[in-house]
This record gives structure tokens, sequence and C-alpha cells, in this order.
């Protein structure tokens, strides 16, 4: 980093927020364009000679805390506080996932029920199923209830039948949810389902104590449906920009395989269900919502 790509940007962006803009009184001629440095360092809470030193490229060492109260007097969105951090050669802190499935764009909704053929779900770091679409909540509809990926493996009995590679399985996801913790170690959500998991079930803990770290990317994953049998799908998994830390999830079956005329029936045996039972509701017959 040189010294005036972090002044910079910061003077930049200085120049595009009015006082107005954060509640603060505009008196007198300006001689520049959006806010006074004075301004910024107040907004940020910081001494206004750090902050011109910040601009003037005499400091280069930032904390993050610093960077975060400059993003949010700034009024930078994530985009914006991220490059911020990089120009100033400090990786951010996560920021915090969006929680719950009320909280979940009804476009991206959309989205997932887009994929009409192909399961497709939202997650979050701690493998909390968000949302899902029809053939999603088909391929799940073995478990008591398609919530969680880990409870699912662990603590459901269904579990060792749904993955006829469980082993696997079990340290793939156990795997993942380390990396959820180590990107957000104060999340509540991750600390909470750990200590359920490893509360009731003594293979979760020994793999827990093994430390692996893996993030969810694409893989092969084989499943024995008690309706369709066996199923070989690849997945991918698809970072969410507008929500950090969630993740598109979207499964496919080689085009013409016998996995993929399995899959083909799940759709056609779940829409028929649907159809049978049009009262309760694709939500409600799966259980899969409002948990």
């Amino acid at each position: 980093m040189t010294s005036n790509e972090l002044g910079g940007f910061l003077r930049a962006h200085r120049s595009q927020v009015l006082p107005e803009d954060v509640g603060m009184p505009s008196h007198g001629r300006r001689r520049v364009a959006g806010l006074r440095r004075e301004e910024v360092a107040v907004l940020a809470g910081m001494n206004a000679d750090y902050y011109a030193r910040l601009e003037q490229g005499r400091e280069r060492h930032p904390s993050p805390q610093v960077l975060d109260a400059l993003s949010r007097a700034l009024r930078l969105d994530d985009d914006g506080r991220t490059h911020l951090h990089r120009l100033a050669g400090v990786a951010p802190d996560p920021l915090p996932a969006a929680g719950g499935r009320e909280a979940v764009d009804p476009a991206l909704r959309q989205l997932i029920d887009g994929y009409a053929h192909t399961p497709a779900f939202l997650l979050d770091p701690a493998l909390d199923i968000l949302a899902a679409n029809a053939l999603a909540e088909a391929l799940f509809s073995p478990f008591e209830r398609a919530d969680n990926l880990a409870r699912m493996v662990f603590l459901d009995p269904a579990g060792r039948q749904f993955y006829p590679r469980w082993n696997r399985t079990a340290e793939v996801t156990v795997a993942n949810l380390r990396q959820a913790v180590g990107s957000d170690p104060h999340a509540p959500r991750p600390a909470e389902l750990i200590q359920t998991l490893s509360a009731a079930s003594a293979a979760f803990t020994e793999l827990w104590h093994s430390h692996t770290v893996r993030g969810k990317t694409h893989d092969t994953k084989e499943f024995i449906h008690p309706e369709v049998g066996g199923l070989s799908l690849t997945y991918q998994a698809f970072d969410v920009r507008g929500a950090p830390g969630l993740q598109l999830v979207i499964y496919q079956a080689e085009p013409g395989s016998p996995s993929a005329e399995a899959l083909s029936l799940l759709g056609t045996l779940s829409a028929t269900g649907r159809q049978i039972t049009p009262a309760r509701g694709r939500d409600a017959a799966s259980g899969s919502s409002r948990r």
C-alpha cells in the first residue's frame, strides 16, 4: 500500500458525505465538498490530528476498530468497508450473517424456487437451512425436520441411512462448522449448536477435537432416499454477496444418469404429494419452515 491509496480513498469518500447526511449542522462557507477532517474525526470518535495523519499517509497502521469506525462515519457499504481494510493491510472482521428464516430476502427465495429441477437451498455459517426449494425439501424429507445439516447428520436417526458414506459426511460437516467458528468466534449460534451436538453425540465430539477446517465449495455427495433409492449428486456452493455469511448450495445429477432419473422421479412424487394435500402447503408438508 502506498500512502496515497489509503489517504486518497478517505478523502474521496469524505467529499461525498454532506453534513446534513450525518446530522451535522452546516455553518459558514466550505472550501471543500463534503465533510471536514474534524467532522469525520468526531463521527469516528478519534483525535482530529490522528485522522489527518491517516489522510496524509503519516499514520500507516490503523487498527481494525479504527477502520470500522471510519467505515461507519463515511457511510461505506460492505464492499467499501472491505476495501478500506485491504488498503490498510488489515483483514476485516466478518460481518454478522443474516439470521433466521424471516431474514431471507424474498428475491433470494424466488431465485431458489426458480431451480425447479434440482435441489437448491440457503445455508448460514452454522449450517442452518434458511430456505429451500421444493426439490431440496423432498430430498431431505426422510429427516424429522430439515433445519440444520449438522443436527441432521449427528442427531437425527435418519442420518446414517440417508448418507451411505456417513463417516465422510460427518467429517466434512464438522470441518465446515469449525470454519464458521473461526470466521466469527463470538457468534452465539455456532457455539450453541456445538454445545448441543457435543452433549448428545460422542462421534461429533471426537471429530470436533480433530480441529479439521474446510469450507463448503464443491464436491460429490451420495444419498439413499427411501422413495427413489440411491442418488449421487455434485454440489456447488456460492457466497451471497448481498447477505454476507450465507451460501447458496445447488445439487445436480449427471445428465442421463440413474441419479438424474431418480431425482426427476423424486420431483414428480413431491409435486404429486403437494397436489394431493394443497391445504397443508409446501412448507407444512416438509416441516422445514417456521422452525
